[in-house]
Formats: structure tokens, sequence, C-alpha cells
């Protein structure tokens, strides 16, 4: 399936900036569930200063605002062919070893309801079996609604509530396969929906390493497990990892923040 994607993010500053820096994964690479067609950035108020391969096999590029900018403007376009793998990601992506995917982070730190939520699949012997209850038992106890978290919200907390959305229901995941003994990693993306072209954020979901299989995709918020319908952009440890943009800026000026994301076959 050939997807098209046009991903704007416009950052408005109430006083010019003095100094600002972004971390920006927003360069889908090929791999085996997809193959990129064609691909650019384009920026405004901000210029290239690096770009790279990360540990986690994510293509990032460093931005340096201009002097005294007070709109800085990063436009993500391009076409993605995508393949329907089952869920199936296979082996491969980034240098870190398999060890690295079971660390724990501040926004994956288990709680008492995450271990309330792995303990009675600690029995299940058969893995993919396991991680497929784990998903269904999140997607029952978690509420998807919008603005109940945001993105500094660890999975215990929002397990814990019982409403999240997508970045959550995948933190929760990677948290609790871990406590099970499985490596797992957040991805973000996008995906392309039935009932709309315009969206007003990537898409997020989780993946698990299973022996004989490679990592295997859970799109926990929907039940389902990752098709052609879905272009990779990024994977880490947790959200913070993988996050299309992240960044600093010096000075008191207050930041704004809109998005445009037109996703479409």
């Amino acid at each position: 399936m050939l997807i098209s994607i046009d991903h704007r993010s416009t950052y408005r500053y109430t006083e010019p900036v003095a100094h600002a820096v972004q971390r920006v994964r927003l360069r889908p690479v090929d791999s085996s569930v997809q193959s990129v067609t064609d691909w650019r950035i384009d920026v405004e108020g901000t210029a290239l200063e690096l770009s790279y391969r990360d540990a986690f096999g994510n293509q990032t590029e460093l931005l340096h605002s201009k002097p005294h900018t007070s709109e800085i403007v990063i436009r993500a376009v391009g076409h993605v062919e995508t393949r329907d793998t089952a869920g199936i990601f296979g082996v491969g992506t980034g240098t870190a070893p398999l060890w690295t995917y079971q660390r724990v982070t501040p926004l994956t730190e288990p709680g008492e309801a995450v271990h309330a939520l792995a303990d009675p699949l600690t029995g299940v012997s058969q893995r993919l079996e396991q991680l497929h209850r784990l998903s269904g038992e999140i997607t029952a106890r978690v509420a998807y609604i919008p603005d109940s978290t945001d993105v500094a919200t660890p999975a215990e907390t929002a397990l814990a509530s019982g409403s999240g959305v997508c970045q959550d229901h995948a933190q929760i995941f990677i948290s609790a396969a871990r406590l099970l003994g499985v490596p797992a990693r957040y991805v973000s993306g996008y995906l392309l929906m039935t009932d709309r072209v315009e969206q007003t954020a990537t898409h997020a979901w989780a993946e698990a390493f299973v022996e004989d299989l490679g990592w295997v995709g859970f799109d926990v918020a929907n039940g389902v497990a990752p098709d052609e319908r879905y272009v990779r952009i990024a994977c880490g440890l947790d959200y913070g990892q993988a996050a299309p943009i992240t960044g600093l800026r010096r000075g008191s000026s207050t930041e704004t923040l809109a998005v445009t994301l037109h996703v479409e076959q």
C-alpha cells in the first residue's frame, strides 16, 4: 500500500528565542515492513546541524534555531510503500543489544498496578499467547480518552487511572512485558485511518521480542497487530526516546504548538 503523509509542526513564541535545539525523528527508513519512496523535511526559522542514525536505528536530525526567531516550522512530507507482515517486524534496527530493551525508564517503571496486571500472566507458557492476553487486558482496563494524560504521564499512573491514549497503552504494555522477562520497545509512526485524512497527532504502538519471530508489534489502543496501514518513524525504550520532536530552548518566552497531519492512500 502506498501511503502519503504531510506532517507540519509549527512552534510559535511570545518573544524571540535566543537559542533552541530540537531533535527530530521524522524520517522513516526502509525495513521489512516498508520502503520509502520519497521523503523530505523542510524547516523554517531553524537549520540542520547534524544528521545521524542513533543506537535504535532511528534516522535523526538535530536542528538549531536561527537568531531571534519567533516561529519554527518543521514539515515532513513523502510517500511510503508498506507491507502487511501480520505484525512481525523481525530482527534488526540499530546497534543496541537486546538486553537494552529490558531497562526500566521513569515512564515505564512498574508499580503496584502494573505488577497486578502482569502477575496473573506469569503462568502462561506460550509467549505469543501471553503477550496477546496482556494486550487484551490493557485494552479492557484503560479506556481511550483524549487529553486524559500527557507525554510526561508514566505507565503506572495511566493504568491506575484507567484512562489514557495510544502512548499510554504502549508504555503500559512495555512495562508489564519487561516484568515478564520480555524485551519490549515503543514505536512511533503514522496510521492510515479509514474514516479521516486529517489527524491531530502521530500514532504509537509497542513491540516485543519473541524467540524465533523477532520483534512483534501490538497496537494495544486499537487491539490489533500493525499491518499495511502503519508507517514506522522511530523506536526506543519509551515515548521520550521515540518522540517525533523533542528539544530545549533558552529564554522566558511561552511556546505554543500547532500540528497539521494528513495521512492518506
